[in-house]
């Protein structure tokens, strides 16, 4: 962390109520140059088109226009461009894409925000944050189900939330913290910046922050934290007879309760305390559930992507296990065969080396103690999709299965990688 940074971080740190002044300063030339060159350099442009490299070509010249425009409070916030992805589920996914300039000024702000927040928020916090993950969020969960006293389970997904930041709000959360007034209506600037939909329209938000912008992850944590997080660690966990924890990957949180009836308080209480901050729980994936080690093969939840179950180990002993979530294995197989089709008339050289890296990829997240078995699943039916579409490459068949499975091997692809490696 470069050393300004260090000294904001430090003060946060030893001032729990310190609201830091005159940040707006540290958006100079020599901090926007660093942020550059952190960003991502094929990422999709904004609706001004211009990208990574277009806008290095006159670097110094574009840096300094910058730096001149906000000096002189003349920054405006561009057009955010929306784009749709597919869930999985049928549902599609809104991302907004901002431009580049907006991007870089806020990987800045985001630093300095991040700097202050990470001082203060809880450990329990997963999403987006430096030295946290997702696997270590299931992990932990995994681990805590396994070896404590927790027998019932709350899950919880709050109904687009990031569409749904109620602007006042997030303004008064940040305060408690950021008193440079320049500072927060550059913010309210990029949570105010209109939305050009896909068919040309042009929407002017009353709320959220676009998912997809750099400076929306470190606001939703923020969010999340003073509306979530410090309430159930310092005003509900307290009251309850058995221990509680909460985990939390940005929107997505599971509590775990050692008794009943905390859960169901947890429960009747979670609607009320999000409606005051104009937050709603999407009640088809939240639900309140008996998850103990006495109750072997019964019950279920998914978080994060995973699905976690109680079974038994080799020793018969129970033991709580993370497979796949049938529904993401589906979608990933889904998304494959997409690719597959659409590039399969590429060079196949380099179709193994992008199916190598999707399968490589796959087992970076999901490949944990006990779930070899839907790994290894992906990538059979992976597999299969992929020979079926090669030999529609012609009106003649290119491969049969041996001759396919020799192509893997060929190129160390999945399982036939690892066998590779492990014989060389």
């Amino acid at each position: 962390m470069p050393t300004t940074l260090q000294g904001i971080a430090n003060k946060a740190r030893n001032s729990r109520k310190h609201c830091f002044q005159n940040l707006y300063s540290l958006l100079n030339y020599s901090n926007l140059r660093e942020c550059f060159f952190e960003l991502k350099k094929n990422a999709a442009p904004g609706v001004d088109l211009v990208d990574w490299y277009d806008y290095q070509v006159n670097l110094e010249d574009n840096l300094q226009t910058l730096v001149e425009t906000l000096k002189a409070g003349g920054y405006r916030a561009k057009l955010v461009r929306r784009k749709y992805i597919p869930k999985g589920n049928g549902k599609v996914r809104p991302l907004g894409i901002p431009c580049l300039e907006d991007k870089l000024v806020q990987r800045l702000v985001a630093k300095i925000l991040e700097a202050i927040y990470e001082q203060d928020f809880l450990d329990f916090s997963y999403g987006y944050r430096p030295g946290k993950s997702p696997q270590g969020a299931t992990q932990d969960l995994a681990r805590d189900l396994q070896f404590g006293p927790y027998g019932w389970v709350v899950e919880a997904d709050i109904r687009g939330f990031f569409d749904s930041i109620d602007h006042e709000w997030m303004l008064r959360m940040l305060k408690e913290r950021i008193g440079d007034e320049k500072l927060l209506r550059l913010i309210c600037k990029w949570l105010k910046a209109g939305i050009l939909e896909t068919d040309g329209k042009i929407i002017d938000p009353e709320t959220g922050s676009p998912q997809g912008g750099i400076i929306s992850p470190i606001l939703a944590n923020v969010y999340l934290h003073y509306a979530l997080d410090l309430w159930f660690d310092r005003l509900v966990k307290p009251t309850y007879s058995g221990r509680a924890k909460l985990t939390r990957y940005a929107d997505d949180f599971v509590c775990i309760f050692h008794y009943r009836r905390d859960a169901e308080d947890f429960y009747n209480r979670l609607g009320d305390r999000l409606a005051k901050f104009k937050l709603s729980l999407a009640l088809d994936k939240t639900r309140k559930i008996q998850f103990s080690r006495f109750r072997v093969g019964e019950g279920s939840f998914e978080f994060l992507g995973f699905e976690f179950r109680w079974g038994l180990n080799q020793k018969k002993s129970p033991q709580v296990w993370r497979w796949t979530a049938r529904k993401k294995l589906r979608a990933a197989l889904q998304r494959l065969k997409d690719w597959v089709r659409k590039t399969r008339c590429h060079r196949i050289r380099e179709l193994m080396r992008s199916l190598k890296a999707k399968y490589q990829g796959h087992r970076n997240y999901y490949a944990v103690i006990g779930n070899s078995r839907r790994v290894s699943s992906f990538e059979h039916f992976g597999n299969s999709i992929v020979l079926k579409w090669l030999n529609r490459r012609s009106q003649r068949r290119s491969y049969n299965w041996a001759g396919f499975q020799n192509l893997l091997r060929q190129f160390k692809v999945g399982n036939f990688g690892n066998s590779g490696e492990k014989a060389a």
